[in-house]
């Protein structure tokens, strides 16, 4: 029996999962503009899944000056890398069950 309650609901959602492979793909933080473009989101759809993993504790934000406008950085938090990890495993375990 396949129990998809596991699965985390707060990443689960598309643009959400989305967020977190990204995050997860590299070691260092993404902009704000990155993620934007690699999702292919717009504004206000990135800002409302940025805000919705940092209240769950799993994505941190940064904002960072220099030349021109103050950029807005992302990344995973240990517990947002240790769910998404969960997140994973209860897939692969969803998969193996249909073989």
């Amino acid at each position: 029996m396949i129990d998809f309650s596991k699965l985390d609901r707060v990443i689960h959602e598309k643009g959400r999962l989305g967020i977190v492979t990204l995050l997860a793909s590299r070691g260092e933080s993404w902009t704000f503009q990155d993620l934007k473009a690699g999702l292919q989101m717009s504004d206000g759809n990135l800002s409302t899944h940025l805000r919705t993993l940092e209240k769950a504790g799993y994505v941190d934000s940064r904002k960072v000056g220099g030349r021109g406008r103050p950029q807005t950085h992302y990344q995973l938090t240990r517990a947002g890398r240790k769910t998404f990890e969960s997140y994973l495993s209860v897939l692969e375990e969803i998969v193996d069950l249909g073989k």
